[in-house]
């Protein structure tokens, strides 16, 4: 599929003669504006017919599906991985930020009279307005390359006392449940400690030790959350910082009994209605569908589960015919601003945190030719070697190829594509090389 805008920039219906597209790159009629997916623009006049063409949203914490289709044919789908990571560097910034205070200002008082929340209605938490974002950036994405109509947006919510419920074998909570749940009238601390018989979870009493804590339990593997099933009960002895350690074959790599996580539920929750309001001030014609309408579409229309599948399904037209392909993207991190490494060295020196932006001409998450082969750069070496991977995370050369090996393809961007079959997930080249084969054998 080749999209196609008029000589103002608006987009036109996209076609698949890729004859004619060769044709008209060669005539310098058209001329390419991105290579995935691959745009063209014509350079003369002409028509603006266009079709109803519906944008399905399939509004999610990890992914994001998207599907533009017409009552008979698939246009455009895609499958888009979003940035999980915000909530961990927000943390270890405001680590970095509370030991420079304890160090510079030892005796200064907390101040919460300045609250962002407070001053700004409406305010959502950095990692949650991210990923709204990111909704917006992609439905964006799709009115650049092609004419929509109309947008469906699915947008799920999630009782999260009840899935916890099933999960534990508990009865269904009804009525006041909800308002009285397992910390109710409790404080964490003394919940933590009256669950475990105030006894100690790793000796089980044995050291004597009178003074009891709560532990993180999953600390070591990112769950910094104060939930009840992240918390357990040691006594002082147990507790002692060199039982962290990896070394120390204790604390570290207990695994919680609970393990479930419902923050990806709860992100839902707390952004449906914030998303969909915000894009209906966008955008003239903006409809809402539920999950459960998209899961009996698919069913009854025998269709596999999958983020673009299921947008198809929310776009209305779960029959239309697609052309077994999909673009998969992949958020990245736009630059890390932290200037120095936290550790001081002998001397009072501090390495830098940040690698050189360019080597050898090439920067990171560029995409490359290798081998006939296009990959990103997601490593790169001052002696100029660089670790390519796929965006499945498969490594090349065990993550050592010269540059002198590389072709740059294009530079980087925010937002890394791969064409890939719909059936398998295997990459596909960019259309722009089937374009050079049928300009070298015409």
């Amino acid at each position: 599929m080749v999209y196609v805008l008029n000589k103002e920039g608006q987009p036109l219906m996209p076609t698949n003669r890729h004859g004619k597209v060769r044709r008209l790159l060669k005539t310098k009629k058209a001329k390419v504006i991105k290579r995935c997916p691959f745009t063209i623009q014509l350079l003369y006049d002409t028509t603006n017919h266009t079709q109803n063409i519906t944008l399905g949203v399939d509004a999610g914490s990890k992914h994001i599906g998207l599907s533009a289709t017409t009552k008979n044919k698939v246009l455009f789908e895609a499958d888009v991985e979003l940035r999980n990571d915000i909530s961990k560097l927000l943390e270890a910034r405001y680590t970095f930020r509370r030991s420079r205070r304890n160090r510079k200002t030892r005796c200064r008082k907390k101040r919460f009279d300045n609250r962002v929340s407070s001053k700004h209605k409406g305010w959502l938490a950095p990692s949650i307005e991210h990923k709204i974002q990111s909704h917006f950036a992609m439905v964006e994405k799709v009115h650049r390359i092609l004419p929509i109509t109309k947008i469906v947006v699915e947008t799920a919510s999630f009782d999260t006392q009840l899935l916890k419920a099933q999960l534990e074998g508990k009865p269904i909570p009804e009525g006041t449940d909800y308002q009285n749940g397992e910390l109710a009238g409790w404080n964490i601390r003394e919940y933590i400690f009256h669950r475990d018989n105030y006894t100690c979870q790793w000796c089980r009493g044995k050291s004597k030790d009178p003074v009891l804590v709560t532990h993180h339990h999953a600390y070591w593997k990112g769950d910094h959350t104060n939930k009840p099933s992240s918390l357990i009960t040691l006594c002082n002895t147990c507790n002692d910082s060199k039982y962290h350690k990896k070394e120390a074959n204790r604390l570290w790599g207990w695994e919680p009994k609970i393990t479930n996580s419902y923050k990806h539920a709860v992100f839902m929750g707390v952004t449906r209605w914030t998303f969909y309001n915000r894009l209906k001030e966008i955008y003239p014609n903006v409809s809402m569908t539920y999950g459960y309408i998209t899961k009996n579409t698919r069913i009854e229309n025998n269709l596999p589960k999958t983020h673009y599948v299921d947008a198809r399904c929310i776009s209305g037209h779960p029959e239309a015919k697609s052309n077994g392909e999909y673009f998969y993207y992949k958020k990245v991190r736009c630059h890390n601003r932290q200037l120095h490494k936290a550790n001081t060295l002998k001397g009072g020196i501090r390495k830098r945190n940040q690698a050189e932006y360019t080597v050898k001409g090439f920067r990171l998450f560029d995409r490359v030719e290798y081998q006939n082969n296009e990959y990103f750069i997601f490593g790169r070496r001052t002696s100029g070697f660089f670790d390519i991977r796929t965006l499945d995370g498969q490594k090349v050369n065990k993550g050592s190829i010269s540059f002198k090996k590389l072709k740059l393809k294009e530079t980087n961007k925010t937002y890394l594509i791969e064409r890939r079959m719909a059936d398998t997930g295997v990459s596909l080249a960019p259309l722009t090389t089937e374009v050079t084969s049928l300009r070298q054998t015409g």
